[in-house]
């Protein structure tokens, strides 16, 4: 009998497949998905795609679930339940949502001197306890491995420094040492560098930075440049970055954030010159296989990518808006007018776990699943998930296909890896949630954008997507 391993493995072959047939093979009104229910449960062992890799790509990063067995976290930390997973997206939805309701009017540059955090506006950042996907890069010269989390909603890259004033929180790598470093600088304060910050502040002549996330957590330290090797063949001298000696809050072990935003001190913004501020990623289908984080335009691609125009909201200049005109499930558009998405404008993020939609979006999407899905035994809710499900006594299911229509003509037709949300065989759950109103922001998550090849092309304005991505 072949092992668990080889049955996994070719069930992720066969994922990708079927997700690349949906343009390719003529599939694009197929209106439900059979699922082995035996491979919805994660698996122990890490199963390494090649696509993306370095081989291929000389600007690239491999991607992992940072709690699943390909993450080098795996042991170092306690793993968080689904519970607490979904309460933390929720509070994370919930600072995204504050960033753009309110207007931050810092004025003068907020008192930071003695990395003091007090000034630092919540809203700065937000909650990353459930931002997921990470990768390794390097700071300075030699060079120190740093596994950090990779966030399109955030601009400042940084990472833990000594000497920590006041106190770090713990990680796995060791702590960079900027003494250590021959090319390592600080900012001076007056450089116009500085003033790219959206919090900052002097100690003496040299510039400070400071994030508050939505949970509380905090970092604050010298604003710097140093060498950032992002592989062994490229390698980023004067990047700028924050070196951060008061950090306080559960980052899970890594070492900081890379920014991905579209604010000046991000990684795509300080990179324009060599990468064009176009950069592209997979999210591994599952938690025990890998993905891909490139720069540039050489980007992986199976099928012929799909493109929806980036939009721009002065409200929220750092994030990727899209437009979200229309859901269907098993190939039924939902009678929702597409004014319901616009309200609130939408973007995608890295960051967030569920995709948010308006809640009169949400209860159609809810009412059509639940009735294509009745004959299987209902579960109870988990936590933000009301529509769940009991499918430990099969051995096969079928789910409708859910499609998002956006903006440009785009459909992504989702898989179950986009479409459920699992936390056990007899709680497999739909992985979307309501808003409070229909007003607000609404996020497509990290879930359904699962085993996608999802491009940012920012001088384009468009974000495009392909199936198969990894």
């Amino acid at each position: 009998m072949a092992s668990p391993s080889f049955y996994f493995a070719f069930f992720l072959l066969s994922l990708a497949f079927s997700s690349a047939c949906l343009l390719v093979c003529g599939e694009e009104d197929r209106t439900d998905i059979e699922v082995d229910t035996q491979f919805l449960l994660p698996n122990d062992a890490c199963s390494a795609s090649n696509k993306g890799t370095l081989s291929s790509k000389k600007a690239s990063l491999r991607v992992v679930h940072r709690q699943g067995p390909c993450s080098p976290l795996i042991g170092r930390q306690k793993r968080i339940s689904h519970e607490q997973i979904l309460i933390q997206d929720q509070a994370h939805v919930d600072s995204l949502q504050r960033r753009v309701s309110t207007t931050s009017s810092l004025g003068e540059h907020p008192n930071l001197d003695g990395l003091a955090a007090s000034a630092i506006p919540a809203r700065n950042g937000h909650s990353l306890e459930t931002a997921n996907y990470i990768v390794t890069v390097a700071f300075g010269t030699p060079k120190k491995a740093q596994t950090i989390i990779f966030d399109t909603g955030s601009d400042v890259t940084w990472v833990q420094c000594q000497p920590c004033v006041g106190s770090c929180y713990m990680q796995q790598d060791p702590l960079f040492d900027p003494s250590q470093s021959s090319t390592y600088t600080n900012t001076s304060c007056s450089s116009a560098f500085c003033d790219e910050l959206t919090a900052r502040g002097c100690s003496g002549k040299t510039c400070l930075y400071g994030v508050q996330y939505g949970d509380g957590s905090i970092t604050v330290g010298f604003y710097a440049e140093d060498t950032l090797t992002l592989s062994p063949y490229e390698v980023l001298p004067h990047f700028r970055f924050g070196c951060g000696e008061r950090n306080e809050g559960i980052f899970g072990e890594v070492a900081g954030i890379l920014g991905l935003g579209r604010g000046k001190p991000s990684l795509v913004s300080q990179t324009y010159p060599k990468y064009g501020e176009v950069f592209a990623y997979c999210l591994p289908p599952t938690e025990s296989s890998t993905g891909y984080l490139t720069f540039g335009s050489g980007y992986p691609s199976s099928t012929k990518l799909q493109y929806t125009p980036m939009l721009s909201e002065a409200r929220a200049p750092s994030f990727y808006f899209l437009t979200l005109t229309a859901i269907s499930v098993g190939g039924q558009q939902l009678p929702v007018s597409p004014a319901v998405f616009s309200k609130g404008g939408s973007i995608i993020d890295s960051g967030t776990v569920i995709t948010r939609l308006p809640p009169t979006a949400y209860a159609a999407l809810r009412s059509a699943f639940r009735q294509a899905m009745s004959v299987y035994k209902s579960a109870p809710a988990l936590s933000i998930l009301d529509t769940c499900y009991d499918l430990s006594g099969y051995d096969k299911v079928k789910i409708p296909v859910v499609a998002l229509y956006l903006g440009g003509g785009v459909k992504l037709e989702l898989g179950e890896a986009g479409t459920l949300y699992v936390a056990s065989s007899s709680q497999v759950c739909l992985a979307f949630a309501a808003n409070g109103d229909d007003s607000d922001m609404g996020i497509l998550g990290n879930v359904q954008q699962r085993g996608l090849n999802v491009v940012y092309d920012v001088p384009k304005k468009v974000i495009g997507f392909s199936y198969g991505g990894c």
